[in-house]
């Protein structure tokens, strides 16, 4: 076999099991819970707005990874305001919050992987409008 073609797959391989890892939750959805009632932790949506249209969990913040990763019209603010509290990610499948979690604990902030919408609703957390908020 050609040892470029294996270089590339193996490259391939490793970053498919970089995301999958990182998708994880980093904490349990009744830690998590416990945390946002306690006023400790917030909740933040990092899908993008159109996804926000099939509902979203209650009290989350809706901020869209694509201005974390852009000019954070939204963010900067955001942050500065957040700093001393837990920030608790999730997306739709909890790929993109993993990567958010991981660049806002590079910049200093406690931030960790909250899984997946989906992975909310089934524990029973209320989801709602975007517009209803």
């Amino acid at each position: 076999m050609n040892w470029f073609l294996l270089l590339i797959v193996a490259f391939v391989l490793f970053m498919t099991v970089r995301q999958l890892i990182a998708a994880r939750p980093g904490i349990p959805l009744d830690d998590a819970k416990a945390a946002l009632k306690t006023g400790t932790a917030i909740l933040v949506d990092v899908r993008e707005p159109l996804e926000w249209t099939g509902g979203v969990a209650k009290t989350a913040s809706l901020m869209p990874f694509s201005d974390l990763r852009g000019e954070r019209t939204q963010w900067r603010a955001f942050l500065e305001k957040n700093r001393a509290r837990k920030i608790l990610v999730y997306c739709a499948s909890g790929t993109r919050s993993g990567m958010v979690a991981s660049r806002l604990r590079k910049e200093g902030f406690d931030a960790v992987n909250a899984g997946s919408l989906r992975d909310w609703d089934r524990a029973g957390w209320p989801i709602c409008s975007p517009k209803s908020r």
